[in-house]
C-alpha cells in the first residue's frame, strides 16, 4: 500500500497535514497524544499496522496542529480546536457518513465529535480510551510527567516511552522516544498532555448514537481498563473488548489481536496474520544472528553502523513474534532446512 499525503487549511489559516491509505468507505482515525504521518509510516510494526486496518476500506489519518508535518498555531489545546480539526478533514472526505476510530486521547475527541455529529458517522471504535482524564492518573504522578515534558523533553519521552510500551526492548523504546521528540515540541507536548488529562466526556456519552465498539488492553499502564468499561457503559449499546497486554500503543504487543475485531465490527472481511517472512536484507542480518554474531560483528560484516543491525535485528524480532534471539536463530536454521530438502 502506498500512502498519499495531502494538506488542507483551516478556516484560521491553520495548515493541517493528513494522509489516506487503502480505497473504499472512509475510516477516519483520530490518534492519540502525538503523531507523525511520515515516521509512523516509515516504522515497520506501525505501519503494518494501518495496512491492516486499510484493507478493504481507506484510512485516513491526520497530524493534529503542533505534531507531526501539520502546522502550529497560537492557540492553546482544547476540545473546541481537536472538533474543528477533526470537521476539516471529514469534510474533504465528502458527505457520505464515515466509520470514526480514536485511539488514547483521541478516543475522547471521537466521543465528542460522534456525539455532535451523530449524521456523520457510521460506525465508532474505541481503543485505549477514558471517559476522565483526571481519573487515569494520581495527581501527584501527572504533575510529574508534565514537569518532565516541559522541563526535560528528552527524559520526559524515555518516561512516557516506559507507560506506552513497557514490553519494548531498549533498542525499541529508544526509537519510540525519538519518535515521541521529532513529533513535537516540548512546550506542544506538555500542553497536549495536560489537555488528555483535563478532557471529561461523560456527560455526552449517552449522546453517542452510532453503534460502538470498545477495544482495551487488560493491563494497560497509561489508561486504566476501568474508564474503557465506564465507556462502554455510558455508551448505548457499546461493546467492550478486553485483551490481554499492557501496551498502549496497538502496533505493539499482538497487533493481530487488536485488529480482528476492528475490522470484524466495520464489516470488514478476516484479514489473516501477515505469514513469516523477511526482506532479503532481514533474511540475511537472521542468517548472521543464527550464526552467533552480535550486533557490532553483524554491523562489520555488512558495513552498516552498530544502530542500524540493532535496528534490523529488533525488526526481524517483532516482524516473527519473537521475543529472543534464540529463537531467530531456531527459525532461520529451520526455515533453511526446509529450503534445502
Amino acid at each position: 500500500m502506498q500512502q498519499r499525503v495531502g494538506r488542507l487549511r483551516m478556516a484560521d489559516g491553520t495548515e493541517v497535514a493528513y494522509a489516506s491509505v487503502g480505497a473504499g468507505r472512509p475510516l477516519l482515525y483520530v490518534d492519540g497524544w502525538l503523531s507523525h504521518l511520515q515516521l509512523s509510516w516509515e516504522h515497520p510494526e506501525e505501519r503494518a499496522f494501518y495496512e491492516s486496518l486499510a484493507d478493504g476500506c481507506r484510512l485516513v489519518r491526520y497530524d493534529r496542529v503542533g505534531c507531526g508535518l501539520s502546522g502550529s498555531s497560537t492557540r492553546r489545546p482544547s476540545l473546541a480546536f481537536e472538533l474543528e480539526q477533526l470537521a476539516a478533514v471529514a469534510a474533504a472526505l465528502g458527505p457520505e457518513p464515515f466509520d470514526l476510530m480514536g485511539t488514547s486521547m483521541g478516543s475522547l475527541v471521537a466521543v465528542a465529535w460522534a456525539a455532535a455529529h451523530p449524521e456523520t458517522t457510521r460506525r465508532l471504535v474505541l481503543y485505549v480510551g477514558w471517559a476522565v482524564g483526571a481519573d487515569v492518573s494520581p495527581p501527584s504522578a501527572r504533575e510529574h510527567v508534565l514537569g518532565l515534558v516541559e522541563s526535560h523533553w528528552g527524559l520526559g519521552a524515555d518516561v512516557l516511552t516506559d507507560i506506552f510500551a513497557p514490553d519494548a526492548d531498549p533498542s525499541a523504546r529508544r526509537e519510540f522516544g525519538r519518535y515521541q521528540r521529532a513529533s513535537s515540541s516540548a512546550s506542544t507536548a506538555r500542553a497536549l498532555l495536560a489537555l488528555s488529562y483535563e478532557l471529561d466526556v461523560r456527560d455526552l456519552l449517552a449522546q453517542v448514537r452510532a453503534p460502538t465498539l470498545v477495544v482495551h488492553r487488560a493491563q494497560d499502564r497509561a489508561a486504566p481498563v476501568e474508564q474503557a468499561a465506564a465507556l462502554a457503559e455510558g455508551i448505548p449499546g457499546a461493546q467492550l473488548v478486553v485483551l490481554p497486554g499492557r501496551s498502549h500503543l496497538p502496533y505493539a504487543g499482538d497487533a493481530h489481536a487488536v485488529v480482528a475485531p476492528i475490522r470484524r465490527f466495520l464489516g470488514l472481511h478476516a484479514r489473516p496474520r501477515a505469514p513469516r517472512t523477511l526482506t532479503p536484507r532481514q533474511a540475511q542480518v537472521a542468517g548472521l544472528v543464527s550464526e552467533g554474531c552480535t550486533n557490532r560483528e553483524i554491523a562489520t560484516r555488512l558495513g552498516i553502523d552498530e544502530r542500524s543491525a540493532e535496528g534490523h535485528v529488533e525488526r526481524i524480532r517483532v516482524r516473527l513474534g519473537f521475543r529472543t534471539r534464540a529463537q531467530i536463530a531456531a527459525w532461520y536454521v529451520s526455515r533453511h532446512d526446509e529450503l534445502g530438502r
